[in-house]
């Protein structure tokens, strides 16, 4: 286990490592991009946070972060196939969305508290998302299916 009763990476203190492989769901036309140079300008982003072994977990959309409520909570889940995440607003920080950079099904702009969406993941892979409007800011996550 690892810092916050997390599963461990198997990367030393202080050291992330590179999702490639098996782990990297990489689509045509998209660059091969790793989780660490993805997540580099997230702010609130420190491990993967291990939620395997469950059926529906959540991340906050609009959670304090890049400047503001920027950002998503925990922005980089680990999560085992077969798991619903579901993305829910919190009413900060403006509009959001969840957009996913393969492409796949996104959810739509809102700015409403308590809004929500979900997406099961059920193919092994690293899964790339941000919000449209707050890219730049840094407002990134992924999904990790182990």
């Amino acid at each position: 286990m690892g810092p916050h009763g997390q599963r461990g990476t198997g990367y030393g203190p202080g050291q992330r490592g590179t999702m490639m492989g098996p782990h990297y769901r990489q689509t045509p036309g998209q660059s091969t991009t790793s989780l660490e140079s993805w997540m580099s300008d997230v702010d609130n982003y420190t491990d993967i946070v291990d939620r395997t072994g469950r059926t529906q977990v959540a991340v906050a959309v609009g959670a304090t972060g890049n400047g503001g409520n920027f950002a998503y909570d925990p922005p980089v889940i680990r999560v085992s196939p077969g798991t619903t995440v579901r993305w829910e607003w919190t009413g900060q920080g403006g509009t959001h969305d969840v957009a996913f950079v393969d492409g796949s099904r996104s959810s739509r702009l809102t700015a409403t508290a308590g809004a929500s969406f979900e997406r099961r993941f059920g193919r092994i892979g690293t899964y790339l998302y941000y919000c449209t409007p707050h890219r730049t800011l840094g407002m990134k996550g992924a999904v990790v299916v182990e």
